[in-house]
């Protein structure tokens, strides 16, 4: 697959809290860096995005008396997954990987910071009206196809592909590139819903 000028790659909360040892840590979730490295310089344009919480974020399982982490509600916007007390704003645990060196990256986004709300997108907020800035960006720069890799496969990453198609961007999943939580059979989930989407799936091996 020979990456163009008009892609972008962008990579998805590679934090602390949701590497191994961290306080969302997706299983393996670090081995995605050094894919992530190999891959990036096929790339002229790099985004990366930070989920950036509020303490008392409404996502968060301690927001919500008797409620436990990986619990559902319903909140205004529809159906909140409840989360342990990850990336909160200024922490250790929200800031990058150590090891993750793109200091070409042109853009970061941060997204979840608004207490009432949150986001897995690096498109939407949960509501899935609230904007981020990213598409407006992407399409200023003249950038159409949208390479995603990190974290986590299934939510962040996985809705970012999906908005991105619901915009009218070609999207591209690199598998090797994204580690999932899979939590209640969310891999399935979300790769029935790429298959509906177009979402391309694509290994970074494949890069040329």
């Amino acid at each position: 697959m020979k990456v163009e000028a008009q892609d972008v790659l962008v990579v998805i909360d590679v934090q602390n809290d949701f590497c191994p040892g961290g306080a969302l840590a997706v299983a393996d979730g670090d081995a995605v860096i050094d894919v992530i490295q190999a891959a990036a310089p096929h790339f002229e344009h790099i985004v990366l995005t930070q989920d950036w919480h509020t303490p008392g974020h409404i996502s968060f399982a301690s927001s919500h008396a008797g409620r436990e982490p990986f619990e559902s509600i319903e909140v205004s916007y529809g159906p909140q997954t409840l989360w342990p007390d990850h990336c909160v704003q200024g922490t250790p645990g929200a800031e990058f990987h150590l090891r993750l060196a793109l200091p070409q990256a042109e853009l970061i986004v941060r997204k979840g910071f608004r207490r009432g709300i949150d986001s897995y997108s690096a498109f939407f907020e949960n509501d899935h009206v609230t904007p981020t800035g990213l598409a407006g960006y992407l399409r200023e720069r003249g950038l159409r196809r949208v390479f995603f890799a990190g974290l986590a496969y299934d939510y962040c990453v996985g809705y970012s592909a999906l908005d991105a198609r619901k915009l009218g961007f070609d999207a591209v999943v690199l598998r090797d590139a994204c580690r999932a939580i899979d939590l209640h059979g969310s891999v399935a989930a979300i790769e029935t819903k790429f298959h509906e989407a177009g979402v391309r799936l694509a290994k970074s091996v494949d890069l040329s």
